[in-house]
């Protein structure tokens, strides 16, 4: 009796081609829709990813601070050697602020306030959807912002040949070289501020959304009030710190 060959079974390639008969659509990652643009969220998860950008960033800038004004208190009381006459000696000379700092101080803490006003214009707008009624005013606010900023950075250039006339240069001693690094150090980050500032002004400019402009102006008025902040605490450790 003859036998059968074997049944071979041959697997063929599933394909799916979904409805239309095409190419299978692209898998989509878990984060939904907002995994692409970010312009095309929500209002609120703009606002929301921003600022905890802005608060990352902001992190950085206080641990850089932190560990200078560490090291400005225990430099205070560390003598160094003499190589001259071969003992330990305390090199540390304290530094008279001019009153001209007072002054610079206060025209930050009002350009904070000026920034302020500009946050809370645009969320207004916002809510009343009113652009056309308050673009104007918002404009200035944000001038008046940029141009005191820019007063605050030439205040602190004029400081700077002040105590050069006195004889206190960056290499003088370590408390000049503190005083330098600590107000440049801010001086950076504030220009910084100001180039977001002017990045607003030409959003509010170009007609952008209202909701585009205040996630801008809610992110550089924080970081403007953070700044105006840290300046004071710059200016206590400067002054009180002894």
């Amino acid at each position: 009796m003859a036998a059968l060959p074997p049944t071979v079974v041959i697997d063929e390639p599933r394909t799916n081609l979904g409805a239309s008969g095409g190419a299978p659509p692209p898998a989509k990652g878990g984060g939904g829709d907002d995994s692409g643009d970010f312009s095309s969220l929500p209002f609120a998860a703009r606002l929301r990813r921003a600022r905890l950008g802005m608060a990352v960033a902001v992190s950085g800038i206080v641990m850089i601070f932190i560990s200078f004004a560490s090291a400005y208190l225990v430099r205070q009381g560390l003598p160094t050697l003499d190589v001259r006459t071969g003992t330990l000696i305390h090199d540390w000379i304290w530094l008279q602020l001019p009153n001209l700092v007072l002054i610079n101080t206060a025209v930050l803490l009002i350009s904070s306030l000026a920034m302020e006003l500009a946050r809370r214009q645009a969320t207004r707008e916002l809510a009343e959807a009113e652009i056309s009624v308050k673009h104007q005013g918002q404009i200035s606010w944000l001038a008046l912002t940029v141009a005191l900023g820019l007063s605050f950075l030439a205040g602190q250039l004029i400081v700077w040949r002040e105590l050069a006339a006195s004889g206190f240069y960056l290499g003088t001693s370590p408390s000049s070289s503190f005083v330098y690094l600590l107000t440049g150090m801010h001086g950076i980050h504030l220009l910084g501020g100001v180039l977001a500032l002017l990045v607003a002004g030409a959003a509010s400019l170009l007609r952008r959304p209202v909701s585009s402009r205040l996630v801008v102006l809610d992110v550089t008025g924080w970081y403007w009030h953070f700044m105006a902040f840290l300046w004071v605490c710059i200016l206590c450790l400067l002054e009180f710190a002894r």
